[in-house]
């Protein structure tokens, strides 16, 4: 493996893990097992290296996201498979990761806002108009406002004024908004698609 790709994997999850304020490169440097002087040859400081990271790791979500919703037979079938994988991601992100972009890191931030605001947001738009399509989603969803309410569960997921981590787990959170979101917009053949797959989205964790 190319040393900086080394370092992004090893990065990625120790700020996934722990945040990534808390984070600093002589953690990760000791986690690689190399000098700093290595580390930072690779990345000239901690910011460049939390906005390669936070590239990489778009790049790949990506890739999965349209790997995942692919088989998918209807709409719903799509929604819940894609809200199966996001609970994933959720599982393994630290509660503070979005906090600690938005405030330390700005270009990564702007870099992430980019990625959900253009790829995300078509992700749920196409979704929604292929649900409206084949009768399962309501004919009368305003798809464009209801495409970024879905999009904005995001930030409320890791808010912390809104759901305090000690209190709520993003995953518990994002299961939640998903099932609400989801049985809002289907039809009557769309919520018996719901109860057919058995994918209850709002257990507890």
């Amino acid at each position: 493996m190319e040393l900086k790709d080394r370092i992004l994997q090893h990065a990625s999850a120790l700020f996934m893990r722990n945040g990534i304020k808390s984070v600093s490169m002589d953690d990760i440097a000791t986690d690689l097992a190399m000098s700093k002087k290595t580390l930072y040859k690779a990345f000239a400081n901690k910011d460049e290296l939390v906005t390669a990271t936070m590239n990489s790791h778009m790049s790949r979500v990506q890739g999965e996201c349209v790997r995942v919703q692919a088989p998918a037979a209807n709409a719903v079938e799509q929604m819940l498979d894609l809200a199966a994988w996001a609970d994933e991601q959720f599982a393994h992100v630290h509660p503070s990761i979005f906090y600690d972009l938005r405030k330390y890191h700005p270009t990564a931030w702007e870099a992430f806002q980019h990625h959900k605001n253009t790829f995300i947001l078509n992700q749920i738009t196409e979704n929604l108009q292929r649900g409206v399509a084949e009768g399962l989603f309501r004919a009368d969803l305003d798809v464009e406002v209801l495409a970024r309410l879905n999009l904005a569960q995001i930030d409320l997921t890791f808010n912390p004024e809104v759901y305090p981590p000690a209190q709520f787990a993003p995953l518990r959170v994002n299961r939640v908004l998903d099932d609400h979101f989801l049985r809002g917009v289907v039809t009557m053949a769309g919520y018996e698609l719901i109860e057919r797959y058995h994918q209850p989205l709002a257990t507890k964790t």
